[in-house]
């Protein structure tokens, strides 16, 4: 099979990642083929924070729901609000809108989109890179060639298989969502909490999810309902339905099932040294504890732009190591406490109905709003820090009752 097109870079995989990547290398004036896999969205809450809105001109019109609060469940049902202050909210997505309408943005900016499921990776005989994909709807895979190659494929990515030699394997949750008719407005729910249309519920109990956490989350007409687990052999469309009867959302249309693992650690290498870039889930930018990916693959699509940018000018693969070194410069601290955090906090339900009671206290509320709004950890205040420290330090030592 003799390639007959050649590119400057393939983005495999048109998620968020994916698609801001070759929105920003089109940019550049590269030549740039975009391939995604028809028909698939991820399972996700679809919560962005006014952080992406801001930095990546979202449109008000992808926006389906504003929630502008949170609501934390403890295993023993104790329920924590945590409102957002200063009429702030954070912007809710669904992803079947969402990624088309990125996908859309990167091929107005000049990327090739098209559909089709990539195959394998190999050389041509000048060791330029070659990408074999099976156009959606052909029998027989074409080839292009490329020099760069973009693996924004997701957690089980191929590219990785293909491209890296020794790749390590990173931790994951197997995360699994379903998409509902949203409750009409005063339509009745029993004798169970009614549902909010501006409010994110977070269920940390272990009998939805050992070791994460379960949600519902509003999407304006539609409602999210999801849970996460790394634990082999759970039943998640099982834990779902216990959830939607315990909520009162069990009568509620079903439109749609999801389910993908989702990475709980960033990779300590995104490039192979010669070519080839990982972004998004493929590299591991969700962050534990929180299971947050959007943002944090818009940014990596962002900053593997501006590295093959680099690289395809200079022809030096070592400005490809400049995505991830940028990146875990700027956010490498919060991974590590969310890290520590989902390993300490989430390792039982004594432990979780603790970590609920943190989060009832107002310190902490507005620096995590402020934090996760911004993306940036707030230093300001150190008065606050100082009075959580001593608070966490009271509930590990279960100086205080939860």
């Amino acid at each position: 099979m003799q390639p007959k097109e050649t590119f400057d870079a393939v983005v495999i995989g048109g998620g968020p990642a994916g698609a801001t990547a070759a929105a920003d290398l089109a940019q550049q004036g590269r030549q740039v083929l975009l391939l995604d896999k028809a028909g698939r969205i991820k399972p996700c809450g679809g919560a962005i924070p006014p952080r992406l809105i801001r930095d990546f001109g979202i449109p008000e019109s992808l926006i389906v729901a504003r929630a502008r609060s949170a609501r934390i469940v403890a295993p023993s049902e104790r329920q924590v609000d945590m409102p957002i202050e200063s009429e702030g909210y954070v912007g809710m997505v669904d992803r079947c809108d969402f990624d088309p309408w990125l996908r859309h943005r990167a091929g107005a900016q000049g990327a090739d989109c098209r559909e089709g499921t990539f195959q394998t990776l190999t050389r041509d005989g000048d060791g330029t890179a070659v990408v074999h994909y099976t156009p959606k709807g052909a029998a027989e895979p074409v080839a292009v060639r490329t020099r760069c190659v973009i693996g924004a494929d997701g957690a089980n990515s191929a590219v990785v298989r293909e491209a890296f030699s020794e790749a390590e394997r990173i931790p994951f949750v197997f995360a699994y969502h379903e998409i509902v008719r949203s409750p009409q407005p005063g339509e009745s729910n029993g004798d169970k909490p009614a549902f909010d249309g501006e409010r994110c519920d977070v269920y940390y109990q272990g009998r939805f999810s050992p070791d994460f956490y379960s949600w519902v989350f509003p999407h304006g007409e539609t409602a999210s309902i999801g849970t996460g687990t790394a634990v082999k052999g759970l039943s998640l469309r099982g834990a779902i339905g216990e959830l939607r009867r315990d909520t009162g959302l069990e009568g509620l249309e079903t439109l749609r099932c999801e389910g993908a693992p989702i990475p709980l650690r960033p990779r300590k290498r995104w490039d192979n040294g010669r070519d080839t870039l990982l972004v998004g889930d493929a590299a591991g930018v969700v962050a534990p504890a929180s299971g947050e990916g959007i943002y944090y693959a818009m940014l990596s699509g962002r900053l593997a732009a501006e590295a093959v940018g680099a690289f395809l000018t200079s022809a030096d693969p070592r400005a490809l190591a400049q995505a991830r070194r940028r990146f875990m410069r700027i956010h490498g601290r919060v991974f590590w406490i969310l890290g520590i955090m989902q390993r300490f906090w989430y390792v039982n339900d004594q432990r979780r109905e603790r970590f609920v009671s943190i989060c009832a206290d107002r310190d902490v509320q507005r620096l995590t709003w402020e934090s996760y709004m911004n993306k940036e950890l707030v230093r300001r205040d150190p008065l606050a820090h100082l009075r959580i420290f001593f608070k966490d330090l009271a509930h590990l030592f279960r100086l205080v009752s939860p």
